[in-house]
């Protein structure tokens, strides 16, 4: 039998609880994400914290980017709201993560992240997703990641590109997804996740097509969609 897709809780559950917190990821995994997906940027001194823009505005009401802000000015803007992937980490022992490392981060700020992944003993249930350059970064600090290669394109990824990342899993925009791009990334011997899907009747389509896993910000209904889809007739 063919293993249910994988329920992926993108940034937690984001419309019950403000994303990318300690109290979001817990109540994705309460409603029954296998794994959550994170965002992951680094302070000015260098501390690995969870969140997705490059500043503190959309969410924190204070305009200055992460990256020109210290950890403990972090911990202080946001009341201890932002945590850091340690404590992202600790939160979610148990279950799988997808780090997200948006902004194209260089080599040295990947190995701080999954220097951090390593120290909380997180890297078998850890794997990374973002476009090329930040997955070549990936690959260049860890030849053993497990990687999913995010896609904006029908365009197949150059050979080439393939061959330096290796992913495991090909990341695509759910849009883009028909049962021909599945066939095509499985015979291929990859696997096929897609992001990010908010509503029943999208998460349906794409559970027929047979797309292994599915990252939405509803982990609840396609939890629900998934036991739908999967029983017994």
């Amino acid at each position: 039998m063919t293993p249910a897709p994988v329920a992926v809780a993108h940034r937690g559950d984001p419309y019950r609880v403000r994303e990318n917190t300690v109290a979001s990821l817990r109540s994705a995994l309460r409603r029954g994400a296998d794994a959550v997906e994170i965002d992951v940027r680094l302070t000015r001194d260098g501390v690995p914290v969870l969140l997705h823009d490059a500043t503190l505005r959309r969410l924190w009401r204070h305009e200055r980017p992460v990256h020109a802000l210290s950890w403990e000015e972090v911990h202080g803007l946001t009341g201890g709201g932002v945590p850091d992937l340690a404590e992202a980490l600790a939160a979610t022992e148990g279950h799988r993560v997808m780090i997200d490392l948006p902004g194209s981060p260089d080599v040295r700020a990947v190995r701080r992240v999954m220097g951090v992944v390593r120290e909380a003993g997180a890297a078998e249930r850890v794997y990374y997703c973002a476009g090329a350059d930040a997955m070549l970064a990936v690959r260049a600090a860890d030849p053993d990641a497990e990687i999913a290669l995010t896609r904006t394109t029908l365009a197949p990824p150059r050979p080439v590109l393939l061959e330096a990342i290796r992913p495991r899993w090909l990341n695509y925009r759910f849009t883009l997804v028909d049962r021909p791009l599945a066939e095509r990334v499985h015979r291929d011997g990859r696997l096929l996740s897609v992001w990010t899907p908010d509503t029943r009747r999208a998460m349906r389509r794409l559970l027929a097509v047979g797309v292994d896993s599915i990252t939405t910000n509803r982990v609840d209904v396609l939890c629900a969609a998934r036991a739908e889809a999967t029983a017994p007739s």
